[in-house]
């Protein structure tokens, strides 16, 4: 190599080597903003980090200075008052199950109560209407003339002792008739006949003793009722009225009876013949209604029960409390009373 190349290339290499490290210092101070922005970030951030800490004390401080209380003895009281009160609980707080099942049946047994106390005072209220309507009932009656009072008891006198007559005629045929069920060997037929004529005995004894005529309502009390019967209009009050229907009544059960025994006897159907529904006097005093009266009414119930004891049936009457009634609606479409005030 020449020496002249040789020359030039050491100046290049001495001026390269010159010039790398000012380049290098020149682009340091470049880096040194960096650095420093860093550092004073991160000052920044640790005063930061110092004041949050500071603050989480602060608040921490009451916290626990209120958890290392005692509890309010008052707070306790309240909270047993409102455990024993049956307050419901605060919203996000169940109740466990036996509780729950405690208040429901707490609740069922309140009402309960408020409906008997309800039953109870509509019972009161009952009572009390019916007692008013009874006293404007008694308000409303009419009082007959002493005349006309007088003129009612001699009548019922005379009945009484006509009607005596009569059970005392009525002994001959229960006898004769007794004998001929026993000739027809219809035993139940003639079982039930002689207690019809037990009971008829024990009301002829309850027809010797006094009576109180004057103390009887029934003589001074104006008709309330109307009927008729065999084409004709008659009048009565509500004592009249009430010895009709149970005429009715007793026709029903000792007719039931009688169609039983006819039917165990194996015997035809024939009400019309039987011993009760020929006498039909009993349930009868003499007292109130004339005999005819309630000897019809008497065997109106009779035939009706005369049929369903014959069919073992009720299509006329009803069974309640060891006793046969005929049905209301039946007795009513029977007797027909009318109000005429």
């Amino acid at each position: 190599m020449k020496p002249a190349g040789i020359i030039g290339t050491a100046a290049v290499f001495l001026l390269l080597g010159t010039t790398a490290p000012v380049r290098a210092q020149e682009q340091k101070p470049k880096e040194e903003p960096a650095s420093v922005d860093k550092q004073e970030k991160g000052k920044g951030q640790s005063k930061e980090g110092k004041k949050q800490d500071k603050g989480h004390k602060q608040n921490a401080a009451p916290q626990a200075k209120r958890e290392a209380q005692p509890p309010d003895p008052n707070q306790k009281q309240q909270q047993a008052e409102e455990h024993q009160g049956g307050r419901q609980p605060q919203a996000g707080h169940e109740q466990p199950a036996d509780q729950q099942q405690a208040n429901q049946q707490h609740q069922v047994n309140q009402q309960r109560q408020a409906n008997q106390q309800e039953a109870i005072r509509q019972q009161q209220a009952n009572r009390q209407q019916a007692n008013q309507q009874r006293q404007a009932e008694h308000q409303q009656q009419v009082r007959l003339s002493q005349e006309r009072q007088q003129q009612l008891i001699t009548e019922q006198q005379q009945r009484v002792i006509e009607y005596r007559q009569h059970l005392d005629q009525q002994r001959v045929l229960a006898e004769q008739y007794a004998a001929r069920l026993q000739q027809q060997k219809r035993a139940a037929n003639y079982r039930v006949q002689q207690e019809y004529l037990a009971r008829m005995q024990r009301q002829q004894l309850a027809l010797q003793s006094a009576y109180d005529y004057d103390n009887d309502p029934y003589f001074y009390t104006a008709p309330s009722y109307r009927y008729s019967r065999g084409g004709s209009y008659y009048e009565l009050n509500e004592y009249g009225a009430r010895v009709l229907r149970q005429a009715i009544n007793n026709g029903y059960a000792e007719g039931y009876r009688t169609g039983q025994a006819d039917q165990q006897d194996r015997w035809a159907s024939d009400y019309q013949n039987s011993y009760g529904y020929q006498d039909a006097n009993y349930g009868y005093n003499g007292y109130y209604v004339n005999q005819a009266e309630y000897n019809y009414y008497f065997r109106e119930g009779f035939n009706r029960g005369y049929q369903d004891g014959y069919s073992s049936r009720t299509q006329y009457g009803s069974y309640t409390n060891g006793s046969r009634s005929i049905l209301g609606v039946i007795l009513a479409q029977i007797l027909n009373l009318q109000s005429i005030r």
